[in-house]
């Protein structure tokens, strides 16, 4: 803050010294009138339209429907299927564009390793979509 020297008041001077603000302004014009020109793309290329597909558009692809019952039975879009049959199901829908994802709906008391052996399968016959089937949970729970 700037004092007076000299005068009757002797307090504080009202006045605001702009001269420093105003240098600022001046070397913030000159470097955004150097960089201006640096912005701008010296090479024109016409670039391609983006064309996005909306959703009615997409290829739908039903999902496979894989059941498999407690003792290991397996029916593939409700079909019994051998497991042997199933990796070749895998093989030919593994190849399809878009791939359709996997459903497996497991009994609940099937044990684990029946799925994961079926997982496995798929995975190694190039599914890469694989998606589990359960029900909604009651209110209670």
């Amino acid at each position: 803050m700037a004092m007076s020297s000299g005068g009757n008041s002797g307090g504080p001077m009202s006045e605001i010294n702009v001269t420093p603000l105003v240098d600022v302004m001046l070397v913030l014009l000159i470097i955004f009138m150097i960089t201006a020109p640096l912005m701008s793309h010296t090479i024109t290329i016409e670039l391609p339209k983006a064309n996005p597909k909306s959703k009615d558009e997409e290829v739908k692809t039903p999902p496979l429907d894989l059941a498999v019952k407690q003792d290991g039975s397996l029916y593939f879009n409700d079909h019994p299927i051998t497991a042997e049959e199933l990796k070749v199901q895998f093989a030919v829908k593994a190849q399809q564009t878009p791939q359709p994802e996997l459903q497996i709906r497991a009994d609940k008391a099937t044990e684990f390793k029946i799925v994961k052996k079926i997982i496995s399968d798929a995975k190694g016959q190039g599914m890469v979509h694989v998606a589990f089937m359960t029900t909604a949970p009651t209110k209670g729970q």
